[in-house]
């Protein structure tokens, strides 16, 4: 690929980028007007023909790392797990 080839994906490339965060923006607001819909309602499910929509809460448990290492250095660092990953990006 040619400088000028890669330049023009390059661009295209961060125009993609620019839309699917101005998509994400939209969808957002539309789940937004959905969720405001159905807190007016005081439920967490809507049906809207073929389609269910549905805003439910749910609990999740982590550890705080940041608390055990200052509780139990000796510990955190046993069962700290490293990992390597590679990032991209169009600059």
């Amino acid at each position: 690929m040619s400088v000028m080839d890669l330049t023009a994906k390059a661009r295209e490339y961060r125009e993609l980028q620019v839309m699917i965060k101005e998509l994400e923006a939209e969808a957002d607001a539309i789940k937004q007007t959905f969720i405001a819909v159905m807190d007016a309602q005081q439920t967490d499910e809507l049906k809207a023909d073929i389609f269910t929509i549905k805003h439910t809460a749910y609990t999740s448990s982590r550890v705080d790392t940041t608390a055990l290492k200052k509780e139990l250095p000796d510990v955190a660092a046993r069962h700290t797990k490293t990992t390597e990953a590679r990032r991209f990006s169009v600059a």
